[in-house]
């Protein structure tokens, strides 16, 4: 048996799988960022997580071939990683697991541990490839360096969009009048004290708020669709930093996948990102997910185990 646990910024998902294929159990808990909820708040997290899974399918921990834990910003300080990787010791043999960044499940997921780059655009956003056994990353530094083309890039995007088009320095489009409509809002400075308040300005929260935008880009608002468009240059940009890392030669077919909550904007976003990546090079293969990320997570522990699963198994955990 094999856990997958793919963390985010927003939901954080377990699912326990076997070597044929067969979906014991699943469980979601909330963000894993512990740079929102704390280490002690991971660990709370993930010791939960881990339990309740098992309890759904009814086996004992003990019996756990292997297990990955894909995190947000795990790597991203050196001075957590060694608490953060003793937290699952608890209830898992420290030669059963391994922790990792959630990069990794979305490549796993999305490419079937197979060469190739893929690009996570959750809450956060970071793109990953292996290549031969090379390695590499691209972006992934966090809202306040980094995150382009994320939900919460788009998000805090359209709240910009939404004060100008309130200040008059942007023509009033859907987009003003859907987060008008989604706040409730007879003022529209209010929307200042739900969002750092109410919402108290944490990163999953806004983000959850790119759907607003999203509907905006739908309703045909200029300025929504362009943040849009934007995204999908920046998501871009990202895959091409890993192919330069992993010095893919022009001429070499590389595989693009995705994964994360703003592909769920369907060709909003994917038609941006088909375009710019065309422009960077003829060579690059935009492909659609196999799995879920949280399948990917336990496709990859499956991995660090040695176990290849069958073309049976596989095809029973496609999306």
């Amino acid at each position: 048996m094999y856990l997958g646990v793919d963390g985010g910024g927003t939901k954080t998902a377990f699912v326990l799988i076997n070597k044929n294929g067969e979906i014991l159990a699943e469980h979601v808990e909330a963000t894993s960022y512990y740079i929102e909820i704390g280490v002690d708040g991971l660990r709370d997290l993930l010791i939960n997580g881990i339990r309740e899974t098992f309890l759904k399918a009814n086996h004992s921990i003990a019996s756990l071939n292997y297990a990955f834990f894909g995190l947000p910003a795990y790597g991203e300080d050196s001075s957590v990683t060694d608490t953060i990787n003793n937290i699952p010791a608890e209830l898992i043999m420290q030669n059963k697991y391994q922790c990792g960044n959630d990069m990794i499940p979305g490549w796993a997921s999305a490419l079937g541990c197979k060469d190739g780059i893929n690009i996570v655009a959750g809450t956060g956003s970071i793109a990953y490839g292996e290549i031969n056994n090379s390695r590499a990353r691209c972006g992934g530094w966090g809202e306040v360096f980094s995150d382009e083309g994320s939900a919460y890039w788009i998000a805090k995007s359209g709240l910009n969009a939404f004060t100008r088009m309130s200040d008059g320095r942007l023509t009033k489009g859907p987009l003003y009048l859907l987060f008008k409509e989604h706040f409730q809002l007879t003022s529209d400075l209010d929307i200042c004290g739900i969002v750092m308040n109410q919402l108290g300005g944490t990163r999953s929260w806004i983000a959850k708020l790119s759907l607003v935008v999203h509907q905006a880009a739908i309703a045909g608002d200029i300025i929504a669709k362009d943040i849009f468009d934007k995204a999908g240059y920046e998501l871009s940009q990202l895959i091409h930093g890993v192919s330069n890392q992993l010095c893919i030669k022009d001429e070499q077919p590389l595989l693009v996948s995705y994964s994360g909550g703003v592909f769920n904007a369907d060709e909003v976003i994917l038609q941006p990102l088909k375009s710019n990546l065309s422009a960077l090079s003829k060579n690059y293969c935009l492909v659609a997910p196999k799995y879920n990320p949280v399948v990917g997570a336990a496709l990859y522990a499956a991995k660090l185990d040695g176990c290849e699963l069958s073309s049976e198994s596989l095809l029973a955990l496609k999306i």
